[in-house]
């Protein structure tokens, strides 16, 4: 099997996960296992330098924190795309302001002595589960974060998958209806505008009925979101479950696609699937794929839940870091993960 290097790195590794309303840091050992970590608001200012320069200052205090002396080995950052990965940029994710062509990789690098590597955040947690959650032990893995909006990471043969212009994985925007339900993106039909967050949770705040338990969880319609349709599933709310059911029903199209086309070994749900769990989510999806595939095929993929729950956060630039020593390292005689 392929792993982290032929050779292992030395030396602590630094992980920054970016988003739009927090940044999650860790100091991790070469094997990738977590020293200390930090997690804050990001309160993006308009002005990415000065946005960057806060985060500089984090690692440094967390670097010190985790002992030991000079710069880590690498620097890994999770970021939300539009990106470059090859050139280490940011290009203007709608949830960070101001962050327009931001050279993040030489930035990070420059303030904290070491080489950084970026990926987009579905990438960056698809090579986290791989490496220490629930796709250790396979080297074909798609992984799906399932939150705001929705996209996937995909790793085959032990490898990364990027794609042209760094878009593999945007499931999230391959038609699940033709024609269907607008997307934020232009296109109609996407997944995305079906099993999104966003999404969702405007169409539950358009369709609940008020006397439906999930509008009583919210305290008022225009709070309900699917954290709360799961929840009233649970107790058999039947607008909730019906909800739930159509969920499963779409996710299904686009996996059974995924599941024709990469034939991944595992693939790995993030947040609502997670969250909802085997009874109300998961083993009605299995069931709903494995009919639409070849029996074959069908008994070769599992479907699971994310394995690392909060610790996502953490470890999504560790593995992002890992990966990028692995690409600079030379082939070597063994090569374990």
């Amino acid at each position: 099997m392929t792993g982290i290097a032929d050779r292992p790195p030395t030396g602590r590794l630094l992980g920054i996960d970016v988003g739009g309303t927090k940044a999650a840091l860790a100091v991790s050992d070469a094997a990738g296992r977590p020293l200390a970590r930090l997690r804050r608001p990001l309160e993006p200012t308009g002005a990415w330098q000065r946005d960057l320069e806060r985060i500089a200052a984090d690692a440094k205090r967390l670097l010190r924190e985790a002992g030991g002396e000079g710069a880590p080995a690498a620097i890994g950052i999770s970021a939300p795309g539009p990106l470059d990965p090859a050139a280490g940029q940011i290009d203007g994710p709608p949830n960070l302001p101001g962050w327009v062509r931001v050279p993040v990789c030489d930035v990070l690098s420059a303030a904290l002595g070491a080489p950084a590597f970026l990926e987009n955040d579905a990438n960056a947690a698809a090579l986290a589960e791989w490496r220490f959650g629930a796709g250790r032990g396979v080297d074909d893995l798609v992984y799906l974060t399932m939150s705001t909006g929705v996209g996937a990471g995909i790793v085959a043969a032990g490898r990364l998958v990027r794609g042209a212009a760094a878009s593999a994985g945007e499931i999230g925007h391959a038609p699940v209806v033709w024609g269907g339900e607008p997307c934020v993106c232009g296109l109609r039909g996407c997944l995305e505008a079906y099993v999104g967050g966003a999404a969702w949770t405007r169409r539950l705040r358009a369709i609940a009925p008020e006397t439906s338990r999930a509008v009583a969880l919210a305290g008022a319609r225009i709070a309900l979101t699917p954290v709360h349709v799961v929840a009233a599933a649970r107790d058999g709310d039947a607008f909730s479950c019906a909800e739930l059911a159509r969920y499963v029903e779409y996710l299904a199209r686009a996996l059974v696609m995924l599941c024709f086309t990469l034939a991944p070994r595992r693939i790995v749900l993030g947040t609502i699937p997670t969250a909802a769990g085997d009874a109300l989510c998961l083993d009605p999806l299995r069931q709903r794929v494995r009919a639409a595939l070849w029996p074959g095929l069908a008994r070769e993929i599992e479907i699971v839940a994310s394995g690392l729950g909060d610790e996502l956060a953490f470890l999504a630039g560790i593995g992002v870091a890992l990966e990028g020593l692995r690409e600079l390292t030379p082939p070597g005689p063994t090569s374990p993960r």
